[in-house]
């Protein structure tokens, strides 16, 4: 009888065991799913927020650039009218071009096109930010996955249930020279 019990017990224990290391390689491996999940938002965030980034900053820049273009240019054709005529329709253009500037400096204290630049820097560099620690978080957790895949007692069982060592989030050796190289990005 008591043969029996220990016997039992025994078997419960190792049918804990089993159970037990069974669910840790389910958590790990679905905490390394969820990493990559993370991954991917990133990446969208990266393929919405860049393209609107450039496209905010170019749009803004031109704007800048063709109202400070008019004011130079209706200067210059003041300062070269010849006739009475041709000075006032150059002050006219001139004022118009002057409103223009005045309207854009009451709206925005200064000309920040330097600052759309320096933003969009900072949200370029934020995005790449987030995807290297998600990807190191996502490394983080396959390691912690192929670590109790590959360790005894984990390795036995991680074979009878079908979980095998997992690939770290690396950079193919294609790829090696492009990504080491800084990106480029034209306006």
């Amino acid at each position: 009888m008591v043969t029996t019990i220990v016997i039992i017990a025994v078997v419960v224990l190792i049918v804990l065991w089993v159970i037990s290391i069974y669910n840790n390689l389910v958590r790990l491996r679905n905490n390394r799913e969820n990493a990559f999940g993370n991954i991917d938002v990133q990446l969208k965030q990266r393929y919405d927020l860049v393209p609107q980034l450039v496209a905010t900053v170019k749009g803004y820049a031109k704007h800048e650039k063709e109202l400070l273009e008019a004011v130079t240019a209706a200067r210059s054709a003041c300062m070269t009218a010849a006739s009475m005529n041709d000075k006032i329709a150059a002050d006219n253009l001139l004022s118009s071009a002057l409103s223009g500037l005045k309207v854009s400096v009451e709206a925005y204290p200064e000309l920040k096109a330097n600052q759309n630049f320096l933003q969009l820097q900072t949200e370029l560099s934020d995005i790449e930010n987030k995807l290297a620690a998600t990807r190191r978080f996502f490394n983080s957790t396959t390691r912690e996955l192929n670590n109790a895949v590959q360790t005894f007692p984990g390795n036995i069982l991680a074979g009878m249930f079908g979980f095998r060592k997992e690939p770290m989030f690396e950079v193919v050796p294609a790829e090696r020279a492009a990504v080491e190289k800084a990106p480029e990005i034209n306006f």
